[in-house]
């Protein structure tokens, strides 16, 4: 088992876990900082966690939920708080509300994970530091010691099973639940670049060009929080085009950018009055390249259902791989 020990210290007010696993520092940063790998252990076995936010900046937020065995969801959050690429990360940990709100009746942590390199592979130091004894011993009764065993038991067969993820340079929709859609393709290029790639009017223009035979004719893109965007594409031979348009509601300049979607035009694929989604787009460094998520959700499973019809997601991979080519 790869935890070594946990140790709770009522001096300093700290519950501290010592872990030891057979792969590169490089491996165990990766499989924390893509929510795909972290979700599959960051709960106990019973006790599957979602991540639906998970930004891995300073400055940015995740949030996630456990599912119990009867259905019942326990919410979670990170405020992230420095990252100093695969050295170590600090996040303030919380409980959290269904809506994703921190719980301010339950105990927050300040978490700090450090990464130190062994002959054979890596340590992993996880140290939480509590506000009192009683906040320390409240999280202890509510099965934290146990719960953090049965997770970490997990890590080991996920590095192996996932032993290629940083090689999986295609674009990943995976269904959530009924109204989520998370998207995944890793990049090969820096997180600077890749976030140029979509903040840069003459960049985005020759990479998100649509399909063979179109092209973007509008491209206005938004600077700022509560400043609007419009794309437009159109078919060379004069047909009726299509687009979107929304508005950033949340920006982590960087790394982090949560915006409305409205399909404007488009009847022919999916009929009037097709509602609108919220996308949010994370941008993670991974030694791979930058992993780019974009989660989006929809008002109900129908809207869901009729955009992944459209083959939204082969249409991205086809923009992403044309990315690359211009990076």
């Amino acid at each position: 088992m790869p935890v070594t020990s946990i140790d709770k210290d009522v001096q300093s007010l700290t519950l501290t876990v010592h872990a030891e696993f057979p792969v590169s520092v490089a491996r165990l940063w990766d499989a924390y900082l893509d929510p795909r790998q972290i979700e599959k252990f960051w709960g106990p076995v019973e006790y599957p966690a979602t991540f639906t936010r998970h930004d891995a900046a300073a400055g940015g937020y995740s949030n996630y939920h456990m599912t119990s065995p009867e259905g019942e969801q326990f919410h979670g959050y990170w405020h992230w708080q420095e990252v100093v690429d695969q050295k170590f990360f600090e996040v303030i940990d919380g409980f959290a509300n269904n809506d994703g709100s921190p719980n301010a009746k339950l105990p927050t942590s300040r978490l700090v994970f450090t990464f130190d390199p062994l002959p054979e592979g890596t340590k992993l130091t996880v140290t939480g530091t509590y506000a009192s004894a009683a906040d320390l011993e409240q999280v202890v009764a509510m099965g934290m010691i146990d719960g953090t065993r049965s997770a970490m038991s997990q890590i080991e067969q996920v590095l192996i099973d996932l032993r290629d993820y940083a090689q999986n340079f295609a674009t990943e929709a995976e269904l959530l639940n009924d109204t989520q859609v998370r998207v995944s393709r890793l990049v090969r290029g820096t997180r600077q670049q890749v976030w140029d790639a979509h903040h840069d009017t003459e960049l985005v223009k020759r990479w998100q060009y649509g399909p063979d035979g179109w092209k973007m004719t509008k491209c206005e893109l938004a600077v700022g929080v509560g400043e609007s965007y419009l794309l437009w594409w159109a078919p060379d031979d004069g047909g009726k085009g299509f687009g979107f348009s929304g508005k950033i509601l949340e920006r982590v300049e960087g790394h982090y950018e949560a915006s409305t979607e409205q399909l404007e035009g488009g009847e022919e694929m999916l009929g009037s009055g097709v509602p609108g989604s919220v996308n949010q787009l994370t941008f993670t460094s991974t030694t791979g390249g930058t992993l780019v998520t974009t989660l989006v959700t929809y008002r109900d499973k129908a809207a869901r259902d009729a955009m992944l019809a459209t083959g939204m997601a082969d249409g991205m991979e086809a923009s992403y791989a044309r990315l690359e080519s211009i990076l």
